[in-house]
């Protein structure tokens, strides 16, 4: 289906239009639905992180699991929280704190050489909330990493041809949510078989309002 900046923006809009006066910043949402795709092939497993060109205003909070002086540069910046490698583990097998720490948290990031570990004790509650570490070198710019993780976005596809995820606020101006909704949109053109001719149908939605369909 032809998604032109004229056809997203009248829909994004409508959406906002259509949100209704609510006390707080409601979250803009692009839905798609996927046609011609095998559920059960890798390509019916889509994950891909997408880096947005505009923050939205709801930044995602941070969790960095380091040790050394990786640790020590992170807690230097405006990370949310640094997991050393004594505090990973003193959390293995207590599943009520590792559910609390992977709902708290929108985006993880590991030292490289404490993926395993990480992959044993967060792997559990994390994968399956599409959440899985950004692995990083020892020397890595964390506080670059952190600015650039801010205002990124999961996008997954698991056991329905169906892709929601958030673009956006509605106090963000058509042009911004525009922007941000072809940044997934080129990477979803990548992933999927035959590009956005996979796309049947597209909707924006705001967290309180009615879905609205961008017309062809």
């Amino acid at each position: 289906m032809p998604l032109d900046k004229k056809t997203i923006v009248d829909a994004v809009k409508e959406a906002k239009e259509k949100s209704g006066q609510k006390k707080f910043n409601q979250t803009v949402d692009l839905i798609l639905n996927i046609r011609e795709i095998d559920m059960k092939a890798p390509e019916g497993k889509i994950q891909a992180i997408v880096d947005l060109p505009h923050a939205t205003g709801k930044p995602n909070k941070i969790c960095i699991v380091a040790s050394g002086e990786l640790a020590f540069k992170a807690r230097k910046t405006n990370v949310d929280r640094v997991i050393e490698k004594a505090d990973l583990e003193a959390l293995a097998g207590k599943k009520k704190e590792l559910r609390k720490l992977a709902d708290d948290f929108d985006v993880f990031i590991s030292e490289a050489p404490l993926m395993p570990l990480v992959g044993r004790i967060l792997g559990p509650v994390l994968g399956p909330r599409g959440k899985l570490p950004v692995p990083v070198p020892p020397n890595a710019d964390i506080a670059g990493l952190i600015e650039k993780h801010r205002k990124t976005i999961v996008v997954r596809m698991r056991n329905q041809p169906i892709i929601q995820c958030s673009v956006g606020t509605e106090n963000m101006s058509e042009e911004e949510l525009f922007d941000n909704i072809q940044a997934v949109l080129r990477v979803l053109e990548g992933k999927l078989k035959r590009g956005l001719k996979n796309i049947k149908l597209a909707y924006i939605k705001t967290s309180m309002g009615t879905p609205v369909k961008i017309k062809p």
